[in-house]
């Protein structure tokens, strides 16, 4: 088992999945839990994940996501949507606007790091026609996707990723 700055540094986006090597239900499940003790306002958890193991379903996420095949590859996909009337509901117009966006963000980047932790890699997703995610997924009203997870072994090794220079990024006062 990696520390957790080993896991940060292993994780890369993963876009071809071994074939005919589902995810095991226990380290689904221990992803899953691990997502769910991210932080969040208030402890709110103002977000909710849909788990799609099912291949049809799969297909149609690719095609909602701007025909990004490795999503019907991956043996699951894992939608995740901010909740903000959940957040509204304490914390007003911010918990709405901001609040359920980060649960919701910062479940699935804990779920990515679980991914890695497991012995497995993911690539996160952000472009897709919300409609239509919204609709295949099975989504309440108000409930807003915000990205698709792949997750499944990986088939290719990954490269380094170009990352800017923490000057460009940091600034001390």
């Amino acid at each position: 088992m990696w520390d957790f700055f080993e896991t940060v540094h292993h994780r890369h986006s993963i876009r071809k999945y071994q074939t005919g090597a589902p995810v095991e239900m226990e380290k689904l499940n221990a992803i899953l839990e691990t997502a769910c003790a991210a932080p969040s306002a208030g402890d709110i958890q103002a977000y909710h994940i849909t788990v799609v193991r099912d291949e049809q379903t799969r297909e149609k996420l690719a095609e909602a996501a701007s025909r990004q095949r490795f999503l019907a590859e991956a043996p699951v996909v894992l939608v995740f949507s901010a909740e903000p009337v959940r957040s509204a509901a304490r914390f007003g117009e911010r918990g709405a606007s901001i609040y359920a966006l980060q649960d919701a963000t910062i479940a699935a980047a804990y779920a990515q790091l679980a991914i890695v932790a497991a012995g497995m890699a993911s690539t996160w997703v952000g472009e897709f026609d919300e409609p239509r995610v919204r609709e295949i997924a099975g989504l309440e009203a108000d409930q807003i996707p915000l990205s698709l997870l792949s997750v499944g072994y990986p088939a290719e090794v990954a490269g380094l990723s170009p990352r800017r220079h923490l000057d460009d990024i940091v600034s001390w006062r």
